[in-house]
Formats: structure tokens, C-alpha cells, sequence
């Protein structure tokens, strides 16, 4: 994939960041042009983008977002997600769709192969496992999909990040965003460890998002 980037970034970026009015803290890691997996709770659907613009120009025009297709594939904001950003958008299954074991293992697999593919040696991603909006007060379960990665690339470092008060700045249901503060804190890294089951290893990493809320309001 290209690390091309496009005329709209930097604007877009400037926007983000002024709309947000985001303060960014790196509490447990640097900034670095290396390959990473930056996961973060999920409240807006603003969050890719402001995590996104967080970053140092240099780190992310090779950060991609993964970002849901149902509603970033359509549009402004289809063009945006796939040109200006890069995004990697994936399909979100319904609540009425079911799917087997053996299925949705092999969906996961899938999934968890094209993202591999895209970050190839060069790119991080940007990732939101909880897979849904949550509420803003509290974090939800991790979906496998960020142990499956760790497992695939366990030479990488996984960043926890906490996103506070962008659920306020664009509630769920809203158009367009309300001028407030916000924070963005990234923590020190992780990765999967031997002996680690999925569950533990989820829960840990969920734990690490939650204890950079918790650090954040004290």
C-alpha cells in the first residue's frame, strides 16, 4: 500500500484537531515511526480520525484506520475514508445474521489476513476492538480480532490509547460536531505473552485502555 499523502491530510488533520480541541498526552511510549497497533476505546465516530491526527505527520501517513464499511463506505466520507486516510474498512455482521463456529472462524481469518497484508512491513494500524460505539463511560469486551493480530505479529508493539469526551463532541445520531475539549492519552505498550489465553490476553488489554481512563480523571 502507498504511504502517498494526499493533499487533504494536513487540513483535514488541523480540522480534527481544532474541532476536538484535543490535548494528547504520551504517558508510556514516544512517538515513533515504527510499526505499531494503536488500539483505543470507542465512543464517535470521530475517533479515527482524531487518534489519526494525533499523530506526527511522519507517523501517520503510515498509521491506517480500521474502520467500519456499513458506515464509512458511502460518499464524502467513503472518499475520505479510502484516499485521503487509507482506511481499511471491514464488514460489521448484523445482529440478526448467525453465522457457525467453523464460519465465522474463517471470517475471522480472513479478516485478519487482509489486515496483515496491508500493514506489510511498513504501516501501523489503528484499531477500535470493541467493534461498536460504546457510551463513553465505559469500556466494552475486546473482540478477538487484536489477539489474533498479536498473534500473527508478535514482534510488534500494541498501544493502548483512551479517547475521553468525543462521545459529547459528536453524540451518536448527530451530523455535525460540538466545539468542545477533548483528551487523547497513549500508554505503554503490550504484547501477547506465552502463556497467555485469548481471554486473558483481551482482558489485559482492555484493562490497559481502562487504566488510562481512570489516570486521566485523577
Amino acid at each position: 500500500m502507498s504511504a502517498a499523502v494526499h493533499p487533504l491530510a494536513g487540513p483535514i488533520a488541523l480540522l480534527a484537531r481544532e474541532v476536538s480541541g484535543v490535548q494528547v498526552r504520551w504517558a508510556g511510549c514516544r512517538p515513533a515511526a515504527r510499526q505499531r497497533i494503536y488500539f483505543a476505546n470507542h465512543t464517535s465516530h470521530l475517533d479515527f480520525v482524531v487518534l489519526w491526527s494525533a499523530l506526527p505527520r511522519d507517523v501517520r501517513r503510515l498509521a491506517l484506520p480500521v474502520a467500519a464499511e456499513d458506515y464509512w463506505d458511502t460518499g464524502i466520507r467513503g472518499y475520505l475514508a479510502q484516499s485521503v486516510f487509507h482506511a481499511i474498512l471491514v464488514r460489521r455482521r448484523g445482529p440478526a445474521e448467525q453465522l457457525g463456529v467453523a464460519e465465522a472462524l474463517a471470517e475471522s481469518c480472513r479478516m485478519i489476513d487482509r489486515l496483515a497484508e496491508a500493514m506489510g512491513t511498513t504501516h501501523s494500524l489503528i484499531l477500535f476492538p470493541e467493534g461498536t460505539r460504546g457510551n463513553g463511560e465505559t469500556i466494552g469486551a475486546f473482540r478477538s480480532g487484536l489477539y489474533y493480530l498479536a498473534q500473527k505479529r508478535p514482534d510488534l508493539e500494541l498501544v493502548p490509547v483512551y479517547l475521553d469526551n468525543l462521545s459529547r463532541i459528536l453524540p451518536k445520531g448527530e451530523v455535525l460536531p460540538v466545539p468542545l475539549l477533548s483528551r487523547l492519552t497513549f500508554g505503554e505498550p503490550i504484547q501477547l505473552e506465552g502463556a497467555e489465553t485469548k481471554a486473558m490476553f483481551l482482558e489485559r488489554a482492555r484493562a490497559a485502555v481502562q487504566a488510562l481512563s481512570r489516570r486521566d480523571r485523577s
